[in-house]
């Protein structure tokens, strides 16, 4: 059985991996092992990062949204409550940007939703 050389594999690895670790503080981007486990550490930082700001955009459109309720007198759940009985079907996101660049849409948005309430 022929031996395995890795002389090429092994080196464009290491290559790949201190090129990912470039700009890191001290060993993290001279030596390959403390520049792995960083890089893994960054990968996985990373990978939650993006997962967080997912979460943080909703929190911060429900904040939004919330506020201009509070201005047009009526709770977030209630109003959007009111919108789920009244069928209309905007997201968060879409309820936000009306919220703050068009407050008259929105006002009449809550009246629909304080309609759609009462009945």
């Amino acid at each position: 059985m022929m031996r395995v050389k890795r002389g090429t594999v092994r080196h464009d690895n290491r290559k790949r991996i201190l090129q990912r670790a470039e700009g890191y503080y001290g060993s993290r981007h001279k030596l390959f092992k403390t520049a792995k486990e960083a890089v893994l550490k960054a990968e996985a930082h990373a990978f939650n990062g993006r997962k967080e700001r997912k979460q943080d955009y909703r929190k911060l459109w429900i904040r939004r949204i919330s506020a201009a309720c509070k201005l047009n007198d009526i709770s977030y759940s209630q109003f959007m409550h009111g919108l789920d009985l009244a069928e209309i079907k905007l997201n968060r996101k879409m309820l936000s940007e009306i919220a703050s660049n068009e407050p008259e849409q929105f006002a009449s948005l809550v009246a629909t939703a304080k309609a759609a309430l009462s009945k």
